[in-house]
């Protein structure tokens, strides 16, 4: 990484999330949102929407992006980096057009963003660039200045992404009985999304079996099961698994589910399981209720022992990785030489997606990449 304390050429980082209900009235419009388009009933949203209505209707997502603003803007300042930090959502407030809004306003250039995806595929990363080329083109319409958006690599393979998961999968295994400690399976979860979906994350040319999707996701998992590993000496099997289904049954997803998988190791005769979610940020609801309630469930009508992993959220070690990630891409746009920190045998992901990357079921306008139609903003 380089060692430059300037975000020039950036002026302002954008925290970029996926956005979530904040009480009960809030459930249907919010998954209006989601699906707009897909022609689904009020009905059948009311009935999906159950599972947030467990918690009082509030997804614990907003409240994790508010932690993880805060902790960014005080690692920021307690390190000398003056870099406003912003935060916009696809799919509830603060909505992203209107964060951008406020950041033209307020007179900013060149903004540099951080989506809560470690991953490549099509919802993590080129739907993103699409909500930011469709926010673009409201404020051209608007007849405000637009700024150049660019985004940070996947950061799955970061020291700083890496870690603290590997420590949280030790914490949850030493919760596990003792007796059942040594003999337990790790199972590696994220989410499911179509295959089609998987085989053509990533660049064009691909990576390899599965994709980029399942790839990246394999090398985490590994880094994560050979530091178990190096804890005590003990090599533990584990499995890349999958959870949070929502598709068409008809539409082959990646498999296996997570409750799956957990009757298949009790009828191998497996001691206990760690869920460890790989695939998430911070412990939203696709966390607390599909790992947490659903599949601890599973668990406990097999009477199965089962401890579930942390993931990242506000941990100081992620967001000094993600500082260190602005300083690397805007060192690499001055054009200096830097270091890209990476784990696993993947290597650094790139800065700039390139043309055809993570497509989509029909072509949009996506900004933040090769493509994008408005790269000469910033005006």
């Amino acid at each position: 990484m380089s060692d430059q304390s300037v975000p020039d050429p950036y002026d302002a980082l954008l925290l970029l999330s996926f956005g979530g209900p904040e009480g009960p009235d809030d459930v249907v419009p919010f998954l209006e949102n989601v699906t707009r388009g897909r022609g689904i009933p009020r009905e059948r949203l009311e009935e999906v929407g159950q599972h947030y209505f467990l918690f009082g209707g509030v997804s614990p997502i907003n409240d994790q992006n508010r932690e993880l603003l805060a902790a960014l803007r005080k690692d920021f300042a307690e390190h000398g980096l003056d870099l406003p930090v912003y935060w916009g959502n696809r799919n509830w407030a603060p909505y992203l057009t209107d964060t951008l809004r406020e950041m033209a306003t307020a007179g900013h250039r060149r903004v540099l963003t951080l989506a809560t995806s470690a991953y490549a595929s099509y919802s993590g990363c080129r739907q993103y660039r699409e909500n930011l080329a469709a926010s673009l083109a409201a404020l051209e319409a608007e007849g405000l200045p637009l700024p150049r958006i660019d985004k940070l690599r996947h950061y799955f393979n970061h020291p700083g992404f890496v870690e603290p998961v590997a420590e949280a999968a030790l914490t949850a295994l030493a919760g596990l009985p003792e007796e059942v400690r040594e003999g337990a399976h790790l199972a590696f979860t994220t989410h499911s999304i179509p295959t089609a979906s998987a085989d053509t994350s990533g660049p064009p040319e691909g990576h390899g079996d599965g994709g980029a999707y399942v790839a990246q996701h394999l090398d985490v998992a590994r880094l994560i099961a050979e530091a178990v590993r190096g804890s005590d000496g003990v090599e533990r099997p584990w499995r890349l698994v999958y959870q949070s289904r929502s598709g068409a049954p008809h539409i082959p997803w990646l498999e296996p589910d997570i409750c799956d998988h957990l009757e298949e190791l009790h009828g191998a005769g497996a001691p206990a399981v760690v869920m460890v979610p790989i695939g998430f940020v911070s412990d939203h609801m696709e966390v607390i209720y599909d790992l947490d309630t659903e599949a601890m469930a599973k668990a406990t009508a097999l009477d199965l022992p089962v401890a579930r992993a942390g993931t990242v959220g506000a941990d100081p070690r992620f967001v000094a990785g993600i500082r260190e990630l602005v300083l690397e891409r805007a060192a690499a746009e001055r054009g200096e030489e830097v270091r890209r920190c990476a784990l696993g045998d993947l290597g650094p992901s790139h800065d700039v997606c390139p043309v055809g990357c993570c497509p989509g079921r029909a072509p949009k306008p996506a900004a933040a990449g090769a493509d994008d139609p408005y790269a000469g903003a910033a005006r």
